[in-house]
């Protein structure tokens, strides 16, 4: 097994022959046998353990394991103590996610602030096996039965070639010692349902079992691989980016073979999992939307739009007459007096200030909002206006106006002022506003 490994970090991980790297211990088989094979190399790393106090005195003993294996491994160590369970009743999430942000949080907080790229984690043969049926079970894509993933960031995993049925045999050869946690022997979690109940099943039915499973993952990979050039040359057709969002052009996808598995492959990393709602949206009406946990898709017109969520509300803003400058997010207004209309662009916008009454305020639209639009007779809803100018069903939610201080909408920022607060020919004073970026 040690020849392989070598082998095996020479050929998939050539960075941490020559670079300082942490290994994520907890005490377990898994961890402390990859310790062991790091040393014989020999490589350069430090340990690095978590403790988060969910097993009493035994968290307290793995704690205490790490540091004396430190002491005989030669190498430097790094502990860190958490109150998992009171954080986690705080933030109203699970002990397991709780555990999970808090570990990689710190993680990344020593990669940040120490010498070390990288970060390995034990995760083996088995764990990948353990992985892909969890993920089969919860229904998913070809990237969910790929399994766990070599590398990702900082992260390194270079034991996803060995079971854990080689890694204990290393162990008791070795006579190397590792702690046991008693927690994994529960089925309560699905996980370890999966781990003590249906992977031996599988390996009792096919001795070879974990072996294929390893062979078949290679060549889902190599399938996914082959899909992203597709996907990638499928974008460069289909796709216009734009700042921050991108746009599918429906009436070119409706040309491809297979439209619901493309639309797929350009929008699963964007957190949607109703798929048949995002398959009808291609039929829908314009302005129809559906939100993923961070992103929002929006049918608009012939095409379909992927923006991230706002994560900004504004509220409304108060603006007194005495006010010269008022900062909305990234942009501002300026206020100023003025004697006559000097240029005319839709950054500007001008009114009779004896038809205002302060204090005005800038708000987002409304439901039931309309004015009088500044060239036609008449009002119109908002809704209707912001539809004929083409603004997209995205950028409705952030468009702002100025309204009097009756509620009348003077100005919807950058498109349209309102025609009764115009500059008619017996103004006197005239108030100019200007929206600068």
């Amino acid at each position: 097994m040690q020849d392989r490994f070598q082998s095996y970090i020479q050929s998939e991980f050539p960075e941490l022959l020559t670079t300082p790297f942490l290994i994520a211990i907890s005490g377990g088989v898994d961890s402390v046998v990859l310790a062991h094979l790091c040393k014989s190399l020999p490589l350069n790393f430090s340990l690095v353990h978590c403790n988060f106090q969910l097993r009493g005195l035994e968290s307290a003993k793995d704690a205490e394991f790490v540091k004396d294996l430190s002491i005989s491994l030669g190498c430097d160590f790094f502990i860190k103590t958490f109150q998992t369970e009171n954080i986690a009743e705080k933030s109203k999430s699970s002990i397991q996610l709780t555990a999970r942000k808090l570990r990689y949080d710190w993680f990344q907080e020593l990669i940040e602030t120490t010498s070390y790229n990288y970060i390995l984690t034990a995760h083996h043969l088995n764990d990948n096996l353990e992985t892909f049926l969890i993920n089969l079970s919860r229904s998913t894509g070809l990237k969910g039965l790929t399994g766990i993933p070599q590398r990702n960031a900082y992260i390194r995993r270079p034991l996803l070639k060995f079971s854990k049925a080689e890694l204990k045999e290393y162990a008791i050869k070795h006579n190397i010692n590792w702690r046991e946690d008693q927690s994994n022997a529960s089925t309560k979690y699905l996980r370890n349902e999966i781990r003590h109940k249906i992977v031996p099943s599988l390996v009792e039915l096919n001795s070879q079992f974990l072996e294929n499973f390893e062979s078949t993952l290679e060549k889902l990979k190599q399938s996914e691989l082959l899909i992203e050039d597709y996907t990638a040359s499928l974008h460069q057709s289909l796709v216009s980016d734009e700042v921050n969002r991108f746009n599918i052009d429906i009436e070119k996808l409706k040309t491809y073979p297979n439209p619901q598995a493309i639309i797929y492959q350009l929008l699963e990393g964007f957190g949607f999992t109703q798929w048949e709602d995002v398959y009808h949206l291609l039929d829908a009406q314009t302005g129809k939307i559906l939100k993923s946990s961070s992103h929002q898709l929006v049918k608009d017109r012939n095409k379909l739009t992927v923006a991230p969520l706002s994560t900004e509300e504004i509220d409304p803003i108060i603006i007194e007459e005495n006010d010269k400058v008022v900062h909305i997010n990234n942009s501002k207004l300026e206020f100023q007096d003025r004697q006559k209309i000097e240029e005319t662009k839709k950054q500007f916008a001008y009114f009779d200030k004896s038809k205002l009454k302060f204090p005005l305020s800038l708000r987002p639209i409304q439901n039931g909002d309309y004015f009088y639009p500044f060239g036609m007779k008449g009002k119109k809803k908002l809704s209707d206006f912001l539809k004929d100018e083409k603004i997209s069903p995205v950028d409705k939610p952030s468009q702002l106006v100025l309204c009097n201080y009756n509620g009348d909408i003077i100005w919807v920022l950058n498109l349209r002022t309102d025609h009764r607060y115009k500059v008619e020919k017996n103004t006197q004073n005239i108030l100019k506003i200007e929206l600068k970026e």
